[in-house]
């Protein structure tokens, strides 16, 4: 509400210049399961209420041609089942976050397969430790969704009826 207010009283150019940079700060935040995250209750950021499918698929090395390989399995999951039969989520850790970087030679398909309901979740306890050595947390791709350790996040959908796959 304040900031609303704000925004009224500058008006004009200035008012606008505001709104678009609220506008992209929050248009680029990473979405975080750290506060919320519970193993026997899973959330998911695509609601896919008619897969048929579930499907979680590893990545952990820090190999483009296996990044390749694990959106080419996306994709063709999304080919065979439909976008609304199969409900896909690809979790990154260790050496394999660095698929999930803003600055990733997969990025822009990574945008293209989230805009298809793909899920792609960057694991916490690997962004901590790129952290120490980079000097501040890695830039994530905007679609990537933190959750607190990649392998916890395998393990939860597996016990909830996921089929795991690493490419």
């Amino acid at each position: 509400m304040k900031i609303a207010i704000a925004l009224r009283n500058l008006g004009g150019i200035a008012g606008i210049l505001a709104l678009l940079v609220l506008g992209m700060g929050n248009a680029y935040a990473n979405v975080s399961m750290l506060k919320d995250f519970h193993f026997d209750h899973p959330t998911l950021v695509h609601d896919v209420p008619f897969a048929e499918a579930h499907v979680v698929i590893q990545v952990s090395q820090d190999d483009p041609a296996r990044w390749d390989l694990t959106l080419n399995n996306a994709q063709n999951l999304l080919n065979y089942f439909g976008q609304s039969k199969v409900q896909i989520v690809i979790v990154a850790f260790g050496p394999g976050l660095k698929m999930f970087l803003a600055d990733s030679p997969v990025a822009e398909r990574i945008a293209s397969l989230n805009a298809e309901g793909v899920e792609f979740d960057a694991c916490h306890n690997t962004m901590l430790a790129m952290a120490k050595k980079l000097g501040h947390m890695p830039d994530l791709a905007p679609q990537a969704v933190i959750v607190p350790a990649g392998i916890v996040r395998i393990m939860q959908l597996e016990a909830h009826g996921f089929q795991y796959i690493k490419p």
